[in-house]
Parts: C-alpha cells; structure tokens; sequence
C-alpha cells in the first residue's frame, strides 16, 4: 500500500531535486498520518469485518475528508502552504 506512496515521492524528487525527500516521504503519506486521527474522533468510519476482504478486515464505511479526490487537493495546498 505505501510503495505507491513512496513512488510518487521519488519521482517528485526528480522534479524538485532542492526539495527534501523527508518533506517528500511525508507529503505523500500526509493523508494516512491524518486518516487514523479521524478515525478515532469519529468524523470517519470503519468497521471490523473479518472476511469481508482477503487483505484486511477492515471495511470502510464513511471516509470522505481523507480519501475523496476533492479534500485531497484540500489537503495538499494545505500541506503545502505550511
């Protein structure tokens, strides 16, 4: 799951050969580091469903503020405002 994180970074790291690849490594993964935070604030949703995939068992209810393409953007020009 992270390797195409990680991907994306490296090649960003070719574009933008100035920037650190730690500052790269984290913008990429940003979106997961935040993901477990609303989780436990309950703005999103996950159950536990033993079977209900063969890689996890987690099942993914309500997740749009850290995996819908819009607040992705959001999320990014935040990220790269700081």
């Amino acid at each position: 799951m992270f390797i195409g994180h990680h991907a994306v970074a490296l090649a960003v790291k070719a574009a933008a050969p100035r920037t650190s690849l730690g500052t790269l490594f984290l913008a990429s993964l940003w979106i997961d580091l935040i993901w477990p935070i609303l989780l436990l604030s309950r703005i999103e949703i996950v159950r536990i469903a033993p079977g209900d995939t063969l890689f996890t068992p987690l099942s993914f209810v309500y997740y749009p503020y850290t995996h819908s393409l819009s607040f992705v953007v959001l999320w990014a020009i935040g990220f790269g405002a700081v």
